[in-house]
């Protein structure tokens, strides 16, 4: 990197927010003898790509993205590294739902059954879920089940939620028999009316995962990485200049990233057969 160059970070723009989040975070770092800029893209692919490519010091990953770009960097024998996490980003679980009123108790009582997923690149809503009703209860989709996606904005790995928000709105009408989302999103649908009190209920949890995380492309260096990294995790809840950015962003601090929650969704990515042991996409039916 070059020495006046500022260090580029990549986010996806999964909704406008994104720009108020990293104006706020640029001007920060500035006031702290740290130049950095960002790029938007429009979805995960093309933002990991953009790492192997020398164009972002910095990715701002979903889990997937991240899951792919650890696979890359091995494949060409390189290195990429979780900076740092969101408090929010850590020991997450999705959850299975069906109507109080159904007659669904176990996880082998789907058989035969339709059970609601969000966007196919979704991990907590997809391909977690998938690997949980696979691994926990021998349930394959298409032999055992038929498994609904609710597609929505493709190439933005769930973030923006629609795609569970429209799942548990078609388990309310009672088209489908289950449905899955993350369980913050559960107790979110229910406030805001999507799923009314006392409507639905768990069927099954699955295993802890961690979400997002600042991944750190190749050839960056740890002194730029480091710097970095002591600035982002040093923002304060209780500054009331930063505490609307971490608001935005959705957490109350930073935490040193970690590698070691990703292991379920590393399952799933490869028995689902959504990227292969190169990072390259293998998943015919996803559109970005």
């Amino acid at each position: 990197m070059s020495a006046n160059a500022p260090l580029m970070l990549g986010a996806v723009a999964y909704a406008p927010k994104v720009v108020t989040i990293w104006e706020g975070f640029k001007a920060w770092f500035a006031e702290r003898g740290v130049a950095f800029d960002y790029l938007l893209y429009s979805n995960y692919e093309r933002q990991v790509e953009a790492q192997f490519a020398g164009d972002i010091a910095f990715a701002w990953n979903s889990p997937l993205a991240w899951i792919r770009a650890d696979r890359i960097a091995r494949a060409k024998g390189q290195r990429v590294w979780p900076l740092a996490m969101r408090d929010s980003d850590i020991d997450l679980r999705s959850v299975l739902v069906v109507a109080t009123t159904s007659a669904i108790q176990e996880l082998g009582d789907l058989r035969g059954k339709t059970i609601g997923f969000g966007a196919i690149d979704s991990p907590q809503a997809t391909l977690i879920p998938l690997d949980h009703l696979r691994h926990q209860g021998g349930l394959v989709a298409g032999r055992d089940y038929e498994a609904r996606r609710f597609d929505v904005l493709g190439g933005k790995h769930g973030d923006h939620i629609g795609g569970e928000r429209d799942a548990a709105s078609a388990l309310l009408r009672g088209e489908i028999d289950a449905s899955w989302m993350i369980a913050g999103n559960y107790h979110a649908f229910a406030n805001e009316g999507t799923l009314p009190a006392g409507a639905t209920r768990i069927l099954a949890t699955t295993g802890a995962f961690d979400h997002c995380n600042m991944t750190v492309s190749p050839g960056v260096t740890e002194d730029e990485a480091q710097r970095f990294g002591q600035i982002l995790l040093a923002m304060d809840w209780n500054d009331a200049r930063v505490r609307p950015l971490l608001e935005l962003e959705g957490l109350k601090a930073w935490q040193p990233g970690r590698s070691s929650g990703y292991a379920l969704l590393d399952r799933a990515v490869t028995e689902e057969g959504f990227y292969d042991d190169e990072g390259r996409i293998a998943e015919p039916a996803y559109r970005y």
